[in-house]
C-alpha cells in the first residue's frame, strides 16, 4: 500500500528511533552479569518492582544542553530531596479552628506520598532518551488546537477544582478510579509498584495503582479485533535476555498519565486509537529490571519518543489500591459543585 510523504516520514523516524532504543545503554549493567532462568529457561523478570525516581520525565530547560549529571550533581539533587521530605514529615502546628466552609481542605501530606530520593542510575536529566533534548516531541497541529480549545480549558478547570462539575464524564480515569498511567507506566508521586507474574505463556503485570493486570500473550495468538480495552492488546516475545512487548488496541480509551506541576501532579494525555506502545523489559542486575519504551501516537506527536525508566527489586508484597471504593469521591464532588452553584444563586 502506498504511502503518503508525512506517513512515510513518520515511519522513518520511528525505525530510526526504535534503533535507537535498541542502542541506548541499559541501566545499571553488572559486567558478566547472568538474570537468573525460569525452569522453561527464559530470564526470571518475576517479583514486585518499583519505579520511583526524582527524575524528572522532561529535561529541565535550564539543563537544556546537560544530558547527563555529574556524581557530585546527582548526589546534591537527592540530598535536597532527603531534606524536603524531612521538612514536609516534621510536625506541624496543631489546628484548633475548623477551616472557613468552602476552602480547600487540602489532599494528601507529604507522609502519603513516594516520588523516590534517587536519580535514575545513568544520572541522566530526563526519563525521555529520544529527541536527544530530553523532551516530548512538538504536539501535530490538530492536537495543539485541541489541548488549547476553550473546552478543553474548561476541562481542566473542572479536573483541578476551579469551576463546578456537571458531570462525572468530565473527569478522567484515574478521577474516577477506573485506569491510571496508561501504557507505558510512568513512575508519579506514589504507589509505583507492579508485580510481574511470568508463566511460560503468558506475563501478567499488577499494576498498585488503580490495581490494573495486564496481560502480555508470547504465543503469537492474534489481536483481538473489535475490543479494545484501557491497557491495550500486548503480544511479546524474548529478544535474547530482553522481552520486547507491543501494544495496540486502545481505542477511544487511550490515555496517558505523565508526571509533573499544576493542582494534578502531571499531564493527562487523552491519545488516539492510533496509539501504539514498544515497551523492553532486560534484567541487568539482581535488583535492577531495565524499562525502556518507545511511544507512537501520530495524532498526538509529530514523532515517536522513547523513554528509559529502571525499575528497582521490592522485598514487600504488593498491598491492594482500593481508590474510592463505593466512588464517594466523585459523587462528594458532584454534590460540592451543585452547593457551589447554588451558592452563586444557579439553579
Amino acid at each position: 500500500m502506498a504511502m503518503s510523504g508525512r506517513h512515510m516520514r513518520w515511519s522513518l523516524g520511528a525505525m530510526v528511533l526504535g534503533l535507537a532504543l535498541a542502542a541506548e545503554p541499559v541501566a545499571a549493567q553488572i559486567e558478566g552479569y547472568a538474570a537468573p532462568r525460569t525452569a522453561w529457561g527464559t530470564p526470571d523478570i518475576g517479583g514486585v518492582w518499583n519505579s520511583s525516581t526524582v527524575t524528572p520525565l522532561q529535561r529541565p530547560e535550564e539543563q537544556a544542553d546537560k544530558e547527563y549529571l555529574t556524581e557530585e550533581e546527582a548526589a546534591a539533587v537527592e540530598q535536597r530531596v532527603v531534606e524536603a521530605n524531612a521538612r514536609a514529615n516534621a510536625p506541624s502546628e496543631v489546628r484548633t479552628e475548623p477551616l472557613p466552609v468552602g476552602g480547600n481542605v487540602g489532599g494528601y501530606n507529604s507522609f502519603w506520598l513516594d516520588r523516590g530520593t534517587t536519580v535514575v542510575p545513568t544520572r541522566r536529566t530526563s526519563l525521555v532518551v529520544d529527541p536527544p533534548n530530553g523532551r516530548l516531541p512538538a504536539l501535530t497541529p490538530a492536537y495543539e488546537r485541541h489541548v488549547t480549545s476553550r473546552e478543553r480549558q474548561r476541562i481542566k478547570d473542572i479536573r483541578e477544582g476551579a469551576v463546578p462539575a456537571e458531570s462525572y464524564a468530565q473527569f478522567d480515569y484515574g478521577d474516577r478510579c477506573i485506569w491510571y498511567r496508561g501504557v507505558p507506566s510512568l513512575p508519579t508521586a506514589y504507589n509505583n509498584n507492579y508485580q510481574l507474574v511470568q508463566t511460560e505463556d503468558v506475563i501478567a503485570i499488577v499494576q498498585e495503582h488503580i490495581h490494573d493486570v495486564r496481560f502480555i500473550f508470547l504465543d503469537d495468538r492474534p489481536r483481538v479485533h473489535g475490543i479494545d480495552q484501557f491497557g491495550g492488546h500486548s503480544r511479546g516475545h524474548w529478544e535474547g535476555d530482553t522481552l520486547v512487548v507491543k501494544t495496540s488496541g486502545f481505542g477511544d480509551r487511550a490515555y496517558l498519565f505523565s508526571p509533573g506541576g499544576g493542582p494534578q501532579g502531571g499531564t493527562n494525555w487523552d491519545l488516539s486509537g492510533q496509539h501504539t506502545v514498544v515497551e523492553r523489559f532486560t534484567r541487568v542486575a539482581p535488583d535492577v529490571l531495565d524499562y525502556q519504551f518507545t511511544v507512537a501516537d501520530p495524532h498526538t506527536w509529530i514523532t515517536p519518543w522513547t523513554g528509559s525508566s529502571p525499575w528497582a527489586k521490592g522485598d514487600l508484597p504488593l498491598y491492594e489500591y482500593a481508590c474510592h471504593e463505593g466512588n464517594y469521591g466523585m459523587e462528594n464532588i458532584l454534590a460540592g459543585s451543585r452547593m457551589e452553584e447554588l451558592a452563586q444563586g444557579g439553579q
